[in-house]
């Protein structure tokens, strides 16, 4: 049971946690349901109406609006994903599932990516009606399954059979964005503008199946250990955007550092170096492999699958060079593509998330980045919604924070989390 003595927004992201709906992939998953029946009650407890969406068995979805203060106002929309990536328990020091607090800090798989920030979202909105308040205008809040599949059946689904839950909306917070990293011992928060681009690939390769012991050079694993090398080894070159520049100028200012080299001047940021830095150009990582059967049959099929995160804009020139790279003996299948993003550093919303940040870390400088990875924004935008990346956490210079995002022994701290809630709160009351 959760100590009640610690801060209700810790509470609720542990109860989450110690449901475990790891998502596998390709519709291999234990299903949301469990988690989005605790954030249906929690909402309900608060005087909501929720509506739920189950597309697919246990793929459950969660929605509940908020009324505003003027309801003229286009409504925000605010959301989470409840599924999280899997856990090898073995690797970790700490039960994944246990959503144990320990050294100030709270463990398990979700406490970065993203139950910690579905649970800023509860709360934050919980502070606002419990006080007898309302937000300043609408507030949708959702929170989608399969986020982690890129949300084929979530997001995906949701926005294309209950659009109705986002009516009025024009734009959206999620992950990933408004955490703050230390640069040079100079603090400054990153604001999530944009993402790359999404395109999971299947690499295939086919030979002659055979004895494991005869003389063969038609090995459809050779080959295809040939193309993943190969592509697992490419160094893409820097394509700049709007939005890096920006991140760079920023960085620079900070600094005093040149911009001359975005690499060097990312590994000015200590820890989110390598975060910072696949923002600059494109990556193809293998994840991946899929061969053979038993140790002495050479198999007549050899498959890979490969994380490929593109520049916005480029898609099809990655694609055509990917091809080159492996060759002409290798196929490869798109598994799921999906849009990148960018906006400007601007407006009314950036203007009010860059104020609840100073108003609680006065005089730390806000920094506009693109997400190297992906959000259910991308669902939204087909919506005509504008996302934005904005789970405010004041962070320790030395914690590697974004290296936790699916990695081992994810954490975050208690006072992390705090300060979140109460930013977020303080940005939904006033815009």
């Amino acid at each position: 049971m959760t100590d009640p003595s610690l801060p209700e927004v810790v509470r609720i992201a542990s109860d989450l946690i110690r449901f475990d709906t790891s998502n596998f992939g390709g519709g291999n998953a234990k299903g949301e349901r469990e988690a989005a029946e605790y954030v249906g009650r929690y909402l309900e407890g608060l005087g909501l109406d929720v509506e739920y969406y189950e597309p697919i068995d246990r793929r459950t979805n969660v929605m509940a609006r908020v009324p505003g203060r003027d309801s003229r106002k286009p409504a925000l929309v605010v959301h989470g994903h409840l599924d999280v990536v899997p856990a090898m328990a073995e690797d970790w020091s700490v039960d994944p599932f246990a959503g144990v607090v320990k050294d100030g800090m709270l463990w398990g798989r979700g406490a970065v990516d993203m139950k910690n920030m579905n649970a800023m979202i509860l709360t934050a909105v919980a502070d606002i009606l419990r006080a007898g308040e309302q937000p300043e205008r609408d507030l949708v809040l959702a929170f989608f399954a399969d986020e982690e599949n890129g949300g084929v059946e979530g997001s995906a689904l949701v926005v294309q059979n209950r659009p109705e839950w986002f009516a009025g909306a024009t734009e959206a917070i999620s992950e990933v964005g408004g955490y703050s990293i230390t640069v040079d011992d100079h603090r400054a928060y990153l604001l999530q503008v944009g993402e790359k681009a999404l395109i999971w690939i299947r690499l295939v390769a086919k030979g002659r199946a055979g004895h494991g012991s005869r003389l063969h050079e038609d090995n459809a694993i050779t080959k295809l250990a040939e193309a993943v090398s190969a592509i697992g080894r490419t160094r893409w070159p820097i394509r700049l955007t709007p939005t890096t520049e920006a991140l760079l100028a920023g960085l620079s200012e900070l600094t005093g550092r040149s911009v001359e080299d975005p690499d060097a001047l990312a590994a000015a940021a200590g820890p989110a170096e390598a975060f910072l830095r696949s923002t600059f150009r494109t990556t193809t990582n293998p994840t991946v492999l899929t061969a053979g059967y038993k140790h002495n049959v050479i198999p007549e099929r050899a498959e890979a699958l490969i994380d490929v995160r593109v520049i916005p804009g480029t898609e099809d020139d990655v694609l055509a060079q990917l091809q080159q790279i492996v060759g002409d003996e290798i196929a490869i299948e798109i598994v799921v593509q999906d849009i990148g993003m960018e906006t400007a550093f601007e407006g009314d919303l950036v203007d009010a998330m860059v104020a609840s940040l100073g108003a609680h870390d006065p005089g730390v400088p806000v920094i506009p980045y693109l997400l190297g990875a992906g959000t259910d924004n991308k669902a939204l935008a087909y919506l005509g919604i504008t996302g934005y990346g904005f789970a405010p956490l004041r962070l320790p210079a030395d914690l590697d924070f974004t290296g936790m995002f699916h990695g081992v022994d994810e954490r975050v701290p208690v006072e992390s989390l705090v300060f979140g809630q109460r930013v977020l709160a303080d940005l939904l009351r006033s815009y």
